[in-house]
């Protein structure tokens, strides 16, 4: 017998696959015990969000030049939105306060997202100093440097990949050093 509101139901497309596949890379890579053992952030809220910020960043930072995937990154940023509201809803934040913090995780995105850029023109030691302000609340300059070569790194490999590989989730991040 057929189910009379399969039309209700929605598979899951490709892309939403491929968005969904790369924020798990992102999410994974985020909470990687090297980065709050060797790098000294703080294994916090507040850590591993900044840490997650830093990757769709990177990630939202190649795929930007690729006009064909303009798609995916409105996806991708939208998934983002989509854990924290279920993120903030599960920890029992009340439907009021919702909207007020995700309006400041949009803030905090594009706020570190703009430092981030402006530092990466101005070279090493400026994002670095972005990092020590956005990830170590301003201390832990030398840990702020490693940190620094390390998105330096993951940028370059990052942008190593071609348009479909990159969609595909065929790609990785400078190794944890």
């Amino acid at each position: 017998m057929f189910w009379p509101f399969n039309h209700f139901s929605r598979s899951r497309s490709d892309a939403d696959r491929t968005i969904g596949s790369i924020y798990g890379m992102i999410v994974a890579r985020a909470r990687e015990p090297g980065f709050y053992e060797g790098f000294g952030i703080p294994d916090t809220v507040d850590g591993r969000f900044d840490l997650l910020l830093l990757h769709l960043w990177m990630v939202l930072r190649q795929l930007a030049p690729a006009g064909s995937q303009t798609r995916l990154s409105q996806g991708l940023f939208d998934h983002f939105c989509s854990d924290m509201d279920a993120n903030l809803r599960e920890m029992g934040v009340g439907d009021l306060t919702v909207p007020k913090r995700m309006q400041k995780f949009g803030e905090a995105f594009y706020g570190r997202s703009n430092a981030y850029n402006s530092a990466l023109t101005a070279g090493h030691e400026a994002l670095a100093q972005a990092l020590c302000k956005n990830v170590f609340n301003g201390a832990q300059l030398e840990q702020a440097r490693r940190l620094a070569s390390y998105v330096e790194a993951s940028l370059q490999r990052l942008s190593a990949y071609d348009a479909s590989a990159f969609a595909r989730g065929e790609w990785q991040f400078a190794p944890l050093q």
